[in-house]
């Protein structure tokens, strides 16, 4: 307020100069990193032009397009990124080597396995998740791209399909290395950095937040299902950042499965608290009150503090201490003497809570110490697939475009057919991955080409015929890779797709060499087959639309449906880690446009199924098999109802056995997973007796 006061008596202009004074600093220090990040875009391509100049490469402008797909923001991201661009880049070349000797003079068949390929791989990249299905989606759009070189006006094979498949990988491994080196001495990598505080903020929250709960049991009571559902959607958003870090550190890859065990076991906790939370809300406000103190008193303070920023520093700076304190705090929960199964249900959902969050601090010991190795004999989780029909429809999305395009240009004989070809494989396999969000994408990334066509011809009929030399070369390269990048590190959203298409197609269409070419006519109709391939592959995700939100999330849904009425069928071929693999692969799959609801009964049937495993074992010495199989039985036919009476009937059962000492704690500990099993089939009915016939 006084600095406006004194501005009073200056001029006009002088305010507006001392405004400016101090917003500048601001500016400059916003603007430091994705100005960093185009300087390192253009020296990446630079770079890799040279190298790939001096050796007289046949197509030296592979190894600058490679160089400018291959760099990202983070460090992380682009070895990453690279690393498994190399891995599609040599299946590209071993497949179309292999297309071509096995069909040197059948065009039909060659082009068809070509088309089928790309289908293959688009399922693939359907499949694999993150840069793995990059990778996929490269070797399927690399095959084409070689291809486009070899086939001749209307298609077939060459003799020289080996010497051009060898020249390409070249190229391209090439720019990959050269996208390495600046990008590895430019930046230390941070990846590391930044996933940790995530990791652990999540962990505190957790932790605080079912601390909190259980201080507030009984009338007051918390209703934290909103809450749960929004630390899952952030679980499932730690996915890319786990791939960079990963990328980005030798340590953490080798280690690699520690860290996404340690990101899917807060799935685990958020079940624990569900079931916590669940059975409060059911309990007498007196007796909520006394077991929820019961089990607080058990929890240690560390462990209680609310999810402020000092706690979660504690997380990411000392995580092995707070590792030793969950460890003793789940012993002294298992050892907690329970009188009644309500007590031991709320003891164990909690050590559950407690066995996800020892899996966070593990990871989050090698995030803030790769060099310490982690615990021996942790539980190492493997997701499974959730749902084949997506990727699927992307594969034969693909595999019917790709063959259209091919026989449009048989039909034509086009001579730029062939890279119609291949970009249509380019932006079919790059955007099939990306679901829902698949149409709307196509068409944005439509619009980097554009830029890029346009920007290719003023810099290279306008800017380049004017220089002869390679450093003039590159300040010109500078002009257009520099804003790029720029505009690049800051795009969110649809711009994405514009601002990651827009250097690769201008390096492309520009295509530099040592003895630069410049016809017009070859580049109006390099342009005319740019945007034919992308808007042939644009116009098929409006033909052949990806499945809905909802149909995906039904089909999830309807997926553990049936997978849980096998596992209740025959729980002796079910373990623990299978049954949470399933779930948790299904719990990320689900579409940001799922019902919180339906996410409610995915981490039901988690509960459910999870209980039936443990149950299985443990039922079968206390002579009680075949009553709780009549009552599998019943899950397995869609009966929750009948089930829930023949739990209860079993549970009596159990009861009226309790006074018998050597198996008193075995049968309290069924019939704590009793409860479990009988509360979660009575609050989602609805959705376990989905289909059932009557």
């Amino acid at each position: 307020m006084s600095d406006r006061v004194f501005e009073q008596g200056w001029s006009p202009a002088k305010r507006l100069l001392s405004r400016l004074n101090a917003a500048l600093p601001n500016a400059v220090s916003s603007a430091g990193p994705p100005l960093l990040f185009g300087l390192r875009l253009w020296a990446s391509v630079c770079l890799a032009l040279y190298v790939a100049f001096s050796l007289e490469l046949d197509k030296a402008f592979w190894a600058g397009t490679t160089a400018a797909i291959v760099c990202q923001p983070q460090l992380g991201a682009s070895l990453r990124k690279g690393w498994f661009r190399m891995i599609g880049n040599l299946v590209a070349a071993v497949v179309i080597v292999a297309l071509t000797a096995c069909f040197p003079q059948d065009r039909i068949a060659f082009l068809g396995l070509l088309a089928l390929w790309c289908g293959v791989c688009a399922f693939a990249s359907t499949l694999l998740r993150n840069f793995a299905s990059y990778a996929a989606a490269l070797s399927g759009y690399t095959t084409a791209i070689i291809a486009s070189e070899l086939l001749g006006a209307t298609g077939g094979g060459s003799p020289d399909v080996f010497l051009l498949a060898v020249t390409r990988a070249s190229e391209v491994c090439l720019g990959i290395a050269c996208a390495g080196i600046v990008l590895a001495g430019t930046d230390l990598g941070g990846a590391r950095r930044r996933l940790a505080p995530l990791l652990a903020k999540l962990g505190a929250e957790i932790t605080g937040g079912f601390a909190d709960m259980l201080a507030r049991a009984g009338p007051n009571l918390p209703d934290t299902q909103p809450l749960r559902r929004d630390l899952a959607r952030r679980v499932i958003a730690l996915d890319p950042a786990v791939d960079r870090a990963i990328g980005e550190s030798s340590d953490v890859r080798y280690h690699s499965q520690t860290l996404q065990t340690a990101v899917y076991s807060l799935f685990a906790a958020l079940d624990g608290w569900r079931g916590v939370a669940a059975h409060l809300s059911r309990l007498p406000d007196g007796m909520a009150r006394h077991e929820a103190q019961s089990i607080l008193r058990s929890l240690p303070p560390e462990l209680r503090s609310a999810p402020d920023a000092v706690a979660s520093a504690r997380w990411s700076t000392d995580p092995r201490g707070l590792l030793r304190i969950c460890e003793g705090a789940s012993r002294t929960l298992l050892a907690l003497p329970t009188p009644t199964p309500s007590l031991r249900l709320l003891a164990d959902q909690t050590a559950k809570l407690l066995a996800g969050v020892r899996h966070v601090l593990d990871g989050l010991a090698l995030l803030v110490d790769a060099s310490a190795q982690p615990l021996p004999g942790r539980h190492k989780l493997r997701l499974s697939e959730p749902d084949w029909l997506p990727a699927l429809v992307n594969a034969g999305r693909a595999f019917v475009t790709i063959g259209a395009a091919a026989l449009f240009w048989v039909v034509t004989a086009w001579p730029s057919g062939a890279l119609a070809i291949a970009f249509a494989a380019i932006v079919l396999l790059l955007i099939s991955p990306k679901g829902d969000h698949a149409p709307a994408a196509a068409m944005q990334f439509m619009i980097g080409p554009t830029f890029g066509m346009l920007l290719a011809g003023i810099a290279g009929y306008a800017v380049l015929p004017a220089l002869s030399t390679f450093p003039s070369f590159c300040i010109a390269l500078g002009l257009f890779l520099i804003p790029m990048g720029f505009g690049g590190y800051y795009s969110q959203g649809p711009v994405v797709a514009v601002f990651t298409g827009m250097p690769v197609f201008f390096m492309a269409l520009l295509a530099p060499a040592n003895q630069m070419n410049y016809d017009t006519v070859q580049y109006y109709n390099s342009v005319l087959a740019v945007f034919a391939g992308c808007s042939a592959a644009a116009v098929s995700f409006r033909l052949l639309p990806p499945l809905s939100p909802a149909l995906r999330t039904r089909r999830l849904l309807a997926l553990t449906l049936r997978d849980l009425r096998r596992l209740a069928t025959d729980p002796v071929l079910w373990t623990s880690d299978d049954w949470e693999g399933l779930v948790y692969g299904r719990l990320a799959a689900l579409p940001d446009k799922a019902e919180p609801l339906q996410r409610g009964q995915l981490m039901a049937a988690l509960s459910v199924g999870r209980a039936i495993v443990q149950l299985s074992p443990i039922v079968s010495g206390l002579s009680v098999a075949e009553e709780f199989h009549a009552a599998l039985a019943a899950v397995a036919g869609g009966k929750s109802v009948t089930a829930s009476t023949r739990l209860a009937q079993l549970d009596r059962q159990l009861a009226s056995h309790s006074d018998v000492d050597p198996e008193n704690a075995l049968i309290i500990e069924a019939r704590a997973q009793l409860l479990v099993l009988s509360e979660a089939l009575a609050e989602h009915t609805v959705f376990f007796d989905l289909g059932a016939s009557a």
